[in-house]
């Protein structure tokens, strides 16, 4: 289906809403019935229609069939934060005595899943570099039944053969899963190349305003109404329809957002390359980038988070460029109109800070919605400073 018919027309009936050009938010907690017949038939099919918002609702029904079909999915559901979609993902696949397969370093509260809550009910987990199919292969076990991807992650932007792991991961009855954050739908599509399940976190490029937070999870029919009939009506991590409709807002201006961006971020990478004062840059679409090939195979895009390092890499030294800098906030996430930075080494206690480690030196930054100029100003004035 065409982009642009999926951002502007698919699932809005305009004339069931008085032909208004936006949709409205059905800000309703439950659905009125005429028959006892009627409502029984919505307690016995709870996807065929409208009971309770803690299920489905219209204004999210029209976010839902976007993000599907922006994914080249059957079916979609959208959560409250990106959390909430990748617990209940997991969840749904997994019972006592499994084991997951995840790569290294995943998102914090996707590792707190794998290394707190699941192994209370007997499931277990083993990082991976997963760089290579072989180390899926040498990792699995016959209890294996889920593998968990980022690719690429949010700070090192490490990829894994996404076909190669999914064809694997098929012929062995494995689900996967993915989180497609980063590269978002436009630029990366892991549904087509055999992904069971799509994950993004809509707070970022989705939503695109710092205003909301929402998680996806797409996949086919069946495996999405099994996720709804069972972890997302328990958990009740629904999005609510004022959310729903701030990210179908935000939907309206992502390709446009995401082609600014990324000619932003190629000329700050472009000035952190050229500055003495900077030792590396890591970027998944420039040439130095180690999986530069698969980077170019696997996605058509990238754009906003680049991360690099200081030649003077103390904590002392990064904490003084951070704190210099006058219009790039200092704060989480990325994906907003606003561009952000965070050092490593906030989430490393001082006296753990190893400067020789190249982990704890680096410095991740999103170019955002800003002219280039804007920015590159504001970076070389904090880098004179140390």
């Amino acid at each position: 289906m065409d982009l642009s018919s999926i951002l502007t027309e698919l699932g809005e009936e305009r004339e069931h809403y008085f032909n208004a050009v936006a949709p409205p938010i059905m800000q309703t907690s439950n659905f009125a019935f005429k028959t006892v017949a009627g409502l029984r038939a919505a307690f016995a099919d709870e996807m065929g229609g409208y009971l309770y918002s803690r299920g489905l609702n219209p204004t999210v029904d029209i976010l839902r069939k976007k993000l599907a079909a922006l994914d080249g999915a059957e079916d979609a559901l959208v959560f409250n934060n990106g959390a909430a979609a990748i617990f209940a993902g997991v969840l749904a696949h997994v019972k006592a005595g499994d084991h997951i397969i995840s790569v290294r370093d995943p998102y914090s509260w996707a590792q707190k899943m794998f290394d707190v809550i699941l192994p209370r009910f007997g499931v277990t987990t083993t990082y991976v570099d997963g760089r290579t199919l072989a180390a899926f292969e040498s990792a699995r076990r016959p209890q294996t039944t889920f593998i968990y991807l980022e690719s690429p992650n949010s700070w090192s932007f490490e990829l894994q053969p996404l076909a190669d792991v999914a064809a694997f991961a098929r012929a062995h009855g494995i689900v996967t899963l993915l989180d497609n954050s980063y590269a978002t739908p436009l630029y990366q599509q892991p549904i087509p190349m055999g992904i069971d399940l799509c994950m993004q976190t809509a707070t970022k490029y989705i939503g695109g305003h710092s205003d909301t937070l929402g998680g996806v999870l797409t996949g086919t029919r069946e495996r999405i109404r099994a996720i709804f009939e069972s972890e997302y009506l328990n958990i009740g991590s629904g999005v609510s329809p004022f959310n729903a409709w701030l990210l179908l807002r935000g939907l309206r201006t992502l390709p446009a957002r995401l082609e600014r961006i990324t000619r932003t971020t190629g000329e700050v990478l472009a000035f952190l390359q050229g500055h003495p004062k900077v030792a590396s840059v890591n970027f998944p679409l420039d040439t130095s980038f180690p999986q530069y090939e698969l980077a170019r195979k696997q996605m058509t895009g990238a754009c906003g988070l680049l991360t690099f390092t200081l030649k003077d890499g103390t904590v002392d030294t990064i904490t003084r460029f951070c704190d210099a800098l006058q219009h790039i906030l200092m704060a989480v996430s990325w994906g907003g109109y606003e561009s952000l930075i965070i050092p490593k080494c906030a989430g490393i206690p001082p006296a753990d800070f190893d400067a020789t480690n190249p982990v704890h030196q680096w410095i991740r930054l999103y170019t955002g919605l800003e002219d280039s100029s804007y920015l590159i100003g504001d970076l070389q004035q904090a880098l004179d400073k140390i």
